[in-house]
């Protein structure tokens, strides 16, 4: 990966941003479906940990993540349960939804207020691909294929 090239990408889009636990993140806003209101999936026996349950969202079967056990997040209920949402992402032929705790603005950041995830445990599937300066705290940009654990079937694709 080119840290450059991929921060010039970054910068050229704009960014849906939403909360989970305190924290901001953002996808890009052109992987973004649709927002839904919350919604009680269908559990799946034997599913990963962080996958509430499925969702029947016009004619499709959508899996729903929790954002929260996703990301490694204190596992508690969202301050205000009125703003909870569920983001749906479109990755390719793929639809996946992220249950978050509200969401919020559109942004359109700038390259020099980008700058690569501070270091930590290496992870095969972190999500977080730049962090960037806002509101006197930070936004972490993820990745939407690797939020949605699609980039490793992506590339047996290939």
């Amino acid at each position: 990966m080119n840290l450059v090239s991929d921060i010039e990408k970054i910068a050229s889009e704009p960014w849906l941003s939403f909360q989970l636990g305190g924290q901001h993140y953002a996808v890009l806003l052109n992987k973004v479906s649709e927002v839904i209101r919350d919604q009680l999936p269908t559990p799946v026996p034997g599913a990963a940990a962080d996958l509430l349950g499925i969702c029947h969202l016009r004619g499709h079967i959508v899996p729903v993540m929790d954002g929260r056990r996703r990301l490694g997040l204190e596992r508690a209920s969202a301050p205000d349960p009125a703003s909870v949402r569920i983001v749906v992402f479109a990755h390719d032929t793929h639809r996946v939804g992220l249950r978050v705790d509200a969401v919020g603005d559109l942004l359109q950041p700038k390259a020099a207020a980008i700058e690569p995830p501070p270091a930590r445990p290496a992870r095969m599937d972190d999500p977080v691909q730049a962090v960037m300066g806002w509101q006197g705290g930070f936004v972490a940009l993820l990745d939407v294929a690797r939020v949605c654990r699609l980039h490793r079937e992506l590339k047996d694709v290939a």
